[in-house]
């Protein structure tokens, strides 16, 4: 093509002037890469990536671009970590200038000038990284400088090789590692990849180029080389078998057009401009086997420009080049953006800074902080739903196993409250819970009771006289099994709501973030307080700690007011719940232990019938006859009378034998006594059969009797628990604290404290250290990132 001039530019000024715009683009973007590096910027800017197997050659590729051997290739670990190989084309510099860019820092370092340093270097830096690490890898990068005049304006980073198996000495997974590696370095869309393969391996048999289309499928930002192409070129003896080879179809498509370079051998001690001038002969020499040494050549005007060393580099600088042009518009809006985001960082921490002196100012952003909180707690108490229930609720079994209460002591299955499945919280949640505990507290009977437990109380009542010791015996018994049972699902209950509302503090964090102040005035940013806000978390469990163990001891003490023995709970409607008569019941005393035993065992047997002074069981039948009341209480009136010692002369014998009077004096005078005492015991049986049976009614067991008792007693003292005490205890015990007094006990436990003990929840020891060493570096990556703007807005106004 003709070059078309101007009559004030001639061709070498526009050269010239061409030059001197890419390289000062190229300085530019090296400027900015350096910063990304030393900062951890995640910027677009267009970079070379080579990858490819171990021995590949892209370690002889890089000597050959810089134009000078540093003896990379001998370092065994040296591509264990990433190489970012900034080449600089500086004309006046006739012997190569390289510098190493500082770990963790945008400086570059003094020039190396030995070869052998810079591998050495290399080697040290990825061994001490890799040590500190513990791994046989490392993504973090390495960056040398490289300005030299017989080297491109080129950057190009250099990945570890892969392998098939690793390295003695290496884990088993560092294969895997590399390509996970190189993987996540490749896959940026603004990196272009340069993928070498040896000559000698063939495309249908590749080891690497299925990994490469899994990163760009169709080949469009992958340059790929073949490298040590002189070791192929002996296999080709006419021009079909050359073409065929060159053109690659069939496995890289039509549009991807593979380079073939072939370098030098020799790894002997040589000069620089030696080792330049061999590169120069290895593409001549392949050029001339190709023409002369294959019958009819190669078709030269199609793969010419793909043959050489020379031409790989052209290509490379010059796509390179393209890349910077293309990117240099958005790459300028990427930094006028990163720079106003650091000046916002830098002035957000300049007030914490300032902030730290200035306690008031604290004092009032966090009372404004901790009274937005409680307003929003109260909120979802009263049943905002923001934000979404479908992201922040729970169901109830989340809300069983995230709390640690998987189950309600003493129930055997599951408990599914209505809405179990919907994801809830605040009061809604608090609602659900309660309906769960009562649904609980319901499916509970009395337990059973044995029949020894039995025996030992109502005996025991017997004793004590009055008219009610059934009863009395039974309540007993229901309100033991009552504090058994129904306090440990008081304990539960109170646990479980005060998780549901423990939940409410990230809730209330999240409205805080996007509601302004109750107060309708604007909070500072309080977000970076990482000490006020776990002290601010603290306090909040801390008062729903106390909530709950104020609770625990509101409804014990509404379970042990209605399991006290001076409770009517169990009395109020005996008639309706004992099914016996109340009436008769009472009618006749109690009579002491010693001549008053029930039988509570299995068997319905009356009464022990070898204890002595029993009648005869007809008297016993007879004297139980309904209608004879009045006949067994003469009798009874007639066991109790004073016997003379010696009988009366004028009173006839037989109404003496009637009222079991004996005349005989002596150890007869005994025997009547133990007459007249028997029918007092039959009397007692046949009233403790009476009580146990109801009115002559022999169906049922004292044990059955009492057992029935003991769950109507029992039931009625769940009724009142639940429905009259424990559900409004519950409400009132948290929900109105956690509305009314949850901003006072926050402000007590956080503010009412001197300075000094409030400063600790902000300013940590070494605090301020910290946030200085941040503020500095924050100042050094603005004015990098400064310094990269200006120059890019030069660059920008020359394209």
């Amino acid at each position: 093509m003709s070059s078309t001039t101007t009559p004030t530019k001639t061709p070498s000024t526009t050269r010239s002037r061409r030059h001197s715009d890419s390289k000062s683009r190229f300085e530019a973007y090296n400027r900015l890469q350096a910063a990304a590096v030393a900062f951890g910027e995640t910027l677009p800017i267009p970079e070379i990536v080579a990858v490819g197997g171990q021995s590949d050659g892209k370690s002889s590729l890089l000597e050959a671009l810089l134009g000078f051997r540093f003896n990379i290739r001998e370092v065994e670990m040296g591509t264990r970590r990433p190489l970012i190989l900034q080449m600089l084309h500086d004309p006046s510099a006739l012997e190569p200038s390289c510098r190493f860019q500082e770990e963790d820092s945008e400086e570059y370092g003094s020039p190396v000038l030995s070869a052998t340093t810079i591998a050495d270097i290399i080697k040290s830096r990825t061994e001490e990284l890799l040590k500190k690490t513990k791994t046989a890898v490392s993504p973090k990068p390495i960056v040398l400088k490289a300005e030299y005049a017989h080297c491109p304006n080129l950057t190009i980073i250099d990945t570890p090789g892969f392998v098939l198996k690793a390295k003695k000495g290496e884990p088993e997974n560092t294969p895997e590692e590399i390509i996970s590696m190189v993987k996540t370095l490749a896959t940026p869309p603004h990196r272009i990849l340069l993928f070498l393969q040896q000559s000698s391996v063939e495309w249908c048999s590749s080891l690497w180029l299925d990994s490469i289309r899994e990163i760009d499928p169709s080949f469009r930002r992958t340059i790929i080389v073949v490298s040590k192409f002189d070791n192929r070129l002996k296999e080709f003896s006419d021009r079909s078998e050359v073409d065929r080879y060159l053109s690659a179809s069939g496995y890289l498509g039509d549009n991807t057009h593979p380079f073939f370079v072939a370098l030098p051998k020799d790894r002997g001690n040589i000069s620089n401009e030696d080792f330049r001038r061999q590169i120069s002969n290895v593409d001549l020499e392949v050029m001339h086997h190709l023409r002369d040494g294959v019958q009819g050549g190669f078709d030269e005007e199609k793969f010419k420009s793909y043959i050489g060393f020379g031409r790989l580099r052209d290509y490379l600088e010059s796509e390179l080049q393209k890349k910077y042009k293309e990117a240099a518009p958005s790459t300028l809006a990427l930094l006028e953006q990163r720079c106003t985001e650091v000046t916002c960082e830098l002035a957000g921490l300049d007030s914490k800074i300032e902030a730290t002196s200035d306690i008031s100012h604290l004092r009032k952003f966090a009372m404004l902080c901790a009274a937005s909180i409680s307003n929003h707690v109260g909120a979802l108490i009263d049943g905002a739903s923001d934000p979404s229930p479908e992201q922040w609720g729970k169901t109830t079994a989340e809300e069983r196993s995230q709390s640690g209460i998987g189950f309600w002591p003493g129930v055997g299955t599951d408990v599914n409250p209505p809405n179990a499945s919907l994801r809830l919280y605040g009061g809604a949640a608090f609602e659900r819970v309660m309906h769960e505990f009562r649904c609980t507290a319901y499916s509970i009977e009395c337990p059973p009771i044995s029949r020894e437990k039995v025996a030992n109380i109502l005996l025991a009542h017997a004793g004590r006289g009055g008219g009610r010791g059934l009863t009395e015996a039974a309540a007993e018994i229901a309100r033991a099994a009552a504090r058994s049972w129904l306090a440990p699902l008081l304990d539960t209950a109170c646990d479980r709501l005060a998780f549901v509302l423990g939940n409410l503090f990230d809730l209330a964090l999240e409205r805080n973030r996007k509601h302004d102040s109750a107060y309708g005035i604007k909070m500072g940013n309080m977000d970076g307080y990482v000490g006020f806000h776990a002290a601010l978390r603290c306090a909040y469990t801390r008062f729903l700690r106390d909530l709950s163990k104020q609770c625990k001891q509101l409804v014990r003490h509404h379970l042990d007011s209605v399991t006290s023995p001076y409770s009517q709970v169990c009395f109020n409607d005996f008639q309706s719940c004992a099914g016996l008569n109340a009436s008769s019941f009472n009618k006749f005393p109690q009579n002491s232990a010693s001549s008053f035993f029930l039988e509570l065992s299995d068997a319905n047997s009356d009464v022990r019938r070898d204890q002595e002074n029993i009648p005869p069981e007809k008297n016993a039948l007879e004297e139980t006859t309904p209608g004879k009341a009045a006949k067994v209480s003469e009798s009874l009136r007639e066991s109790q009378m004073t016997i003379p010692e010696t009988p009366s002369p004028d009173q006839p014998g037989g109404p003496r034998k009637e009222l079991g009077i004996c005349n005989d004096v002596g150890p007869r005078k005994r025997a009547s006594r133990m007459t007249g005492n028997s029918k007092n015991s039959d009397y007692i049986r046949l009233q403790n059969d009476s009580i146990l049976f109801g009115n002559g009614d022999r169906t049922g067991s004292a044990y059955s009797e009492i057992c029935l008792l003991a769950a109507q007693h029992f039931a009625r003292i769940r009724e009142v628990l639940v429905e009259r005490g424990v559900t409004s205890t519950l409400n009132s015990g948290f929900l109105t604290p956690c509305r009314d007094r949850l901003v006072v006990a926050l402000g007590l436990d956080l503010f009412a404290v001197n300075d000094e003990k409030f400063m600790d929840m902000f300013v940590a020891p070494g605090a301020i250290d910290v946030l200085q060493n941040e503020r500095e570096f924050l100042v050094k990556r603005q004015k990098i990132l400064h310094t990269c703007l200006n120059e890019f807005k030069n660059v920008s106004r020359s394209l």
